[in-house]
């Protein structure tokens, strides 16, 4: 299992607040989907037990389409999606690397993930939220 610490992040008027565990130097997905190209979304996923809300819950509302598996949270008051529960690993999250605290970040290694054709590619992402990684 690679070393991780807590960083920490949320929205942009601070009423949705969270930890991620996950390594300081970490590898993100830049996705060209239809919503991670309009949002400038960038992807760190997460275990869900190594995700924790620390505040905002009440905050939340949740956006779903085309399968409905994915969760995508927004805060009520600013409208900044901090983080989601991903179609490819709902047992996990995945963290809006632009949300983050960077105090913690020592440095991340992009991959391009092509989301537009999310079927043929969606299992690349799996091992993502194995509690292992």
């Amino acid at each position: 299992m690679t070393a991780t610490l807590t960083h920490k992040g949320g929205c942009h008027c601070g009423a949705v607040r969270f930890e991620a565990d996950a390594p300081p130097d970490a590898v993100v997905q830049a996705c060209n989907c239809s919503i991670c190209a309009m949002t400038g979304f960038v992807h760190l996923i997460v275990p869900a037990s190594r995700f924790r809300l620390l505040s905002g819950s009440d905050s939340l509302t949740t956006y779903q389409f085309n399968t409905g598996t994915a969760k995508h949270f927004f805060c009520r008051v600013c409208g900044i999606k901090s983080f989601y529960v991903p179609r490819s690993n709902p047992d996990g999250f995945s963290v809006n690397v632009r949300c983050l605290e960077p105090d913690t970040i020592s440095g991340l290694r992009v991959e391009h993930f092509d989301g537009q054709n999310w079927e043929a590619n969606a299992a690349g992402l799996r091992h993502l939220s194995d509690d292992q990684s």
